[in-house]
């Protein structure tokens, strides 16, 4: 198979979709790879590395997916990209489709074969191509929300671990999953006060278990989120419904009771964000102020760390990119479930419910298209 490697264009977005490594075994199995000339030089990948790994170089885009029948990279394509995929070419990336119809329509008239990272499923449920990005993100939540409680951020001027005699910045996480447990682990870790809300009594379990008195564990509720807000410093947004839209935890009326100078990281931007008052920023623009409170709402945060997000994103992906190419998409898509749960678009027709129930549209089950 012949797998494409363009160069990431959102903005500030330096990750890449495969490591010189993988691309060397994939090439020693007999696949052919072509990598957009840059597409890792700004994390330390330069063209010759990819050579030497046995990968051809292409001096654009348009020349890399006129040529792959699988591309393979890390944001959601950009309608510049949309306009370039083909039918029948498998597309291997994070979509984050529900909150985007128009991402959607251009991928469900481009005829291509879509596989969204963030839905492919592992045992018990898992999420493994959402998980490392995640993870990432749960950490530098708590390092922009330190950053933008400056008063050069225009936050409140609060240090978040406090110092001895000050009390610490109050922060509170909204959700338990892989992005609230990596926030918790970096903001306890700093000294903070935190809190933590979720509706999984069993994760709060095990939080409270691991942290003691350190955390506060409360079951999350309309009531219990309000009282929360109205003391936070800190409100990270970390509530995940795989594959669908961010639920609305905070509606601008609640978020105008926060204090002045307070900060939201809504880390759920991808899918609409947990917020209200939320839209993406990016990270030449990171952050804006609603009511005084400070709102970041950077879609890619992984992208600021971009060598540890590719290597800890790629360890993921790359059983999944060999598993397409050795076996063709359908026959992958057949063979593996997990693989099946992140088909998305398969050939002009929608195959992911809650993209469907979120822009209305016609939803047809995977196996139907694969049959």
């Amino acid at each position: 198979m012949i797998i494409g490697i363009p160069k990431e264009v959102k903005n500030n977005e330096a990750r890449v979709g495969l490591i010189p490594g993988h691309v060397e075994t994939l090439c020693k199995r007999g696949h052919r790879v072509v990598v957009e000339s840059g597409a890792g030089s700004q994390i330390g990948f330069s063209d010759a590395l990819y050579e030497e790994a046995g990968a051809e170089i292409m001096g654009g885009a348009k020349l890399v997916y006129d040529q792959a029948e699988m591309i393979v990279k890390v944001k959601e394509p950009q309608p510049e990209e949309c306009a370039l995929l083909h039918e029948d070419q498998i597309l291997f990336t994070y979509l984050h489709l529900a909150p985007d119809p128009i991402q959607t329509q251009a991928l469900i008239e481009s005829g291509a074969i879509c596989i969204a990272y963030e839905t492919v499923t592992g045992q018990n449920g898992s999420l493994p191509l959402l998980s490392p990005m995640s993870e990432v993100a749960g950490r530098m939540s708590i390092q922009a929300a330190a950053t933008h409680l400056e008063k050069s951020k225009g936050g409140a001027g609060l240090l978040l671990a406090g110092v001895p005699g000050v009390a610490p910045a109050k922060v509170c996480i909204l959700g338990a999953g892989v992005v609230g447990r990596n926030a918790l682990q970096m903001a306890v870790g700093m000294g903070a006060d935190v809190s933590i809300l979720d509706r999984d009594l069993e994760r709060l379990r095990q939080i409270d278990f691991m942290y003691s008195n350190r955390v506060r564990t409360l079951f999350s509720d309309a009531m219990a989120i309000k009282n929360e807000l109205q003391q936070a410093d800190v409100i990270i947004g970390a509530v995940l419904l795989p594959g669908a839209a961010a639920p609305k935890l905070v509606t601008h009326d609640l978020l105008s009771k926060m204090k002045r100078g307070s900060v939201v990281v809504d880390v759920a931007i991808d899918q609409g964000g947990c917020f209200e008052t939320s839209k993406p920023t990016t990270h030449a623009n990171p952050s804006y102020e609603v009511d005084g409170v400070i709102h970041y709402c950077v879609a890619n945060m992984p992208g600021a760390v971009a060598r540890t997000s590719t290597f800890a994103l790629t360890n993921a992906t790359y059983p999944f990119v060999e598993a397409l190419a050795n076996l063709g998409a359908n026959s992958a898509l057949r063979a593996y479930e997990s693989l099946r749960n992140g088909l998305s678009i398969h050939r002009g027709k929608l195959t992911s419910a809650p993209v469907a129930s979120a822009q209305n549209l016609e939803f047809i089950p995977a196996e139907a298209v694969l049959a």
